[in-house]
């Protein structure tokens, strides 16, 4: 197992943004956690990345505990962190965002190569090589922040809310290329998402997350094929997502 969660807790002063979380993502699998604002799914990210340190439990990363390390030594590891906002550089370049993910490694013609994967995978990165990241689309940004955190050579590629602020159709390029990385590369990916239904239709494994603990788990396939899932997340709407179900919901659901 290429990462093995046990028992994870972390606390923001007297609130428990986190519970008990028990999680698994296999080498290779993209794995899609949903849920609501305030579920825990940025928490989780944050703490498998050592943006934060957990109260208690572990994060097993190739069989080595990496919970509480500093997160330059997560991403050394190869558990790589594409944050939610995207976090570019406005005034950098886009050729030095994307090097700005290289920073730590030594392996200059590897490092040539996979920014010549990136360039490839985003061709618009290419043709705005010379122009600062600021003045990019939102679309764009994500994309310098996701090729970003791929020439870190990654072995887990974390997203946290990559389709945030994103017309439906770049959220399908986006999660076109996501799949396209893992199927190319064999790179295995993290993604938390509010919009289920690209999620679901692109991921491997699923979870549910409600208040700070995995409610649900299954293959997506299965998850979406379940009533609670479709009337809570995807409405009956392949195209509504999870933000506009999540705030008609009056009570705690038991999930089946």
């Amino acid at each position: 197992m290429l990462l093995d969660v046990q028992n994870l807790e972390t606390w923001y002063g007297p609130i428990a943004a986190m519970k008990g979380v028990n999680l698994t993502v296999a080498e290779g699998r993209i794995v899609a956690v949903l849920g609501a604002n305030g579920a825990g799914k940025t928490t989780l990210l944050n703490t498998l990345a050592g943006v934060i340190d957990p109260f208690k439990g572990k994060a097993l990363f190739q069989g080595a505990e990496v919970q509480g390390l500093d997160a330059d030594e997560v991403a050394r590891r190869g558990l790589v962190l594409v944050p939610e906002g995207r976090q570019i550089y406005p005034f950098l370049t886009v050729r030095d965002n994307l090097m700005m993910g290289a920073y730590a490694r030594r392996d200059r013609d590897a490092v040539a190569r996979d920014l010549e994967k990136v360039q490839s995978w985003f061709p618009r990165l290419k043709e705005r090589d010379a122009q600062h990241a600021g003045l990019l689309s939102g679309g764009e940004q994500q994309m310098v922040a996701i090729g970003r955190a791929y020439l870190s050579a990654p072995k887990l590629l974390m997203l946290d809310e990559p389709s945030l602020g994103l017309s439906p159709r770049l959220v399908q390029e986006i999660f076109g290329i996501i799949r396209r990385i893992r199927d190319e590369t064999g790179t295995a990916v993290l993604v938390v998402e509010q919009n289920a239904a690209v999620a679901l239709k692109h991921g491997d494994d699923g979870y549910i997350m409600e208040l700070g603990r995995i409610v649900a788990a299954d293959t997506c396939a299965a998850l979406s094929r379940k009533e609670d899932v479709r009337e809570a997340y995807l409405g009956g709407r392949e195209a509504e997502g999870l933000s506009g179900t999540a705030q008609r919901w009056k009570r705690r659901r038991t999930w089946r």
